[in-house]
Formats: structure tokens, C-alpha cells, sequence
């Protein structure tokens, strides 16, 4: 139990770290070539490609980030469905389903990294393979489904809403429930 956690809280870090970084790279390349522009009359080439890629990267890794604190798209439609009781059950095969088609997105992303590698794709303006950035596409979905895997096998390193790393807490007004406990996924 202690090999997965010390495995998420590196991940976690990792996840922010990369996010942080691609985010900036972002901001000052588009900066940068909205000032040479302004300035020169001419921006800088490529700018809007490698930023193009720090956005990309910043929202796949982001994902991440979003099922480490609980804070991804869910349907809840479906919540009271089951008695509570079921709970830990329902948790349980939730992590482990979206483990599951997270995996499967990691397998289809290999391919596609795979065929755009052996095709030689490369952008344009830049002239450097695309194959590189693409390989963010099957790690995220791998990282992913490992994390869930571990939720769904260990429950209780699951992070609970109110204590996901880095965030504010849910106002009382907010939760679902009078428990304080979130929702029940």
C-alpha cells in the first residue's frame, strides 16, 4: 500500500510540475510573438505551433491532475439508484471500469503514435515529427489507468474530495450530501 501511494504522490507531482511548466511555456510564446509583432511588425516563427503543443500538453497531462482530485466530468444521474450500502462496491467497479477505457485509449493511442512515427509525420512550419507530442496521448491513458486500478484495489487511497492535494476546500452550501463526504464516486 505504501509502493502506490509513494506511486501517486510522485505522479501527482510530476503531473503538476509538466502542467505548470507547459502552461508557461504557453503564455510566453505568445507573449513573446504578440510583442515581435507589435514591435517588428513580424512574429515569431513557429510561436504559434510550439504554443499550439504547450496547450495540448498542458490539457492531456491536466487530465491527470483532474482524476487525482476528483474533479473530472461524471454523470450523476445515476447516484441514487443503488441503496448505499452498495457503495464501496459501486466505487470499487467504477475505478476499476474507467482503469479499463483508460487502457483501451492508451492501447489506441500507441497505435497512433506508432503510425505516425513509421509515416514520418512532421509539422510544417517547424519540420519536427509529431510523433513525440502524440506519445503524451497513450502515457496520460497509462498513468490514468494505473491510478484508477489503484483506487479501485485500494479504496482508501482514493483522495476524498475535501482533502484532494492543492485544493480549496468544497463549501458546505456546494456538497451533495449532509455527510460531507462528496458524491459517491
Amino acid at each position: 500500500m505504501e509502493l502506490a501511494r509513494s506511486f501517486l504522490k510522485v505522479v501527482s507531482k510530476a503531473e503538476r510540475t509538466i502542467t505548470l511548466l507547459a502552461f508557461a511555456v504557453m503564455t510566453l510564446i505568445i507573449i513573446a510573438d504578440v510583442m515581435s509583432r507589435k514591435i517588428t511588425g513580424v512574429g515569431l516563427a513557429g510561436a504559434p505551433r510550439i504554443g499550439v503543443f504547450a496547450m495540448i500538453a498542458t490539457a492531456f497531462v491536466s487530465f491527470g491532475l483532474a482524476s487525482d482530485a476528483r474533479r473530472h466530468l461524471r454523470p450523476k444521474f445515476a447516484d441514487s439508484w443503488f441503496p448505499e450500502s452498495w457503495d464501496s462496491a459501486i466505487t470499487r467497479i467504477q475505478e476499476l471500469l474507467t482503469a479499463a477505457f483508460c487502457l483501451a485509449f492508451a492501447v489506441v493511442g500507441v497505435g497512433v503514435v506508432i503510425e505516425t512515427y513509421e509515416l514520418g509525420e512532421a509539422t510544417r512550419m517547424l519540420r519536427i515529427p509529431v510523433w513525440p507530442m502524440q506519445a503524451l496521448i497513450p502515457l496520460v491513458f497509462f498513468v490514468a489507468a494505473i491510478r484508477h486500478s489503484i483506487f479501485g484495489l485500494i479504496p482508501d487511497l482514493r483522495p476524498k474530495l475535501e482533502e484532494a492535494a492543492g485544493l480549496d476546500p468544497i463549501p458546505a452550501d456546494l456538497k451533495p450530501d449532509a455527510k460531507g463526504e462528496g458524491d459517491r464516486a
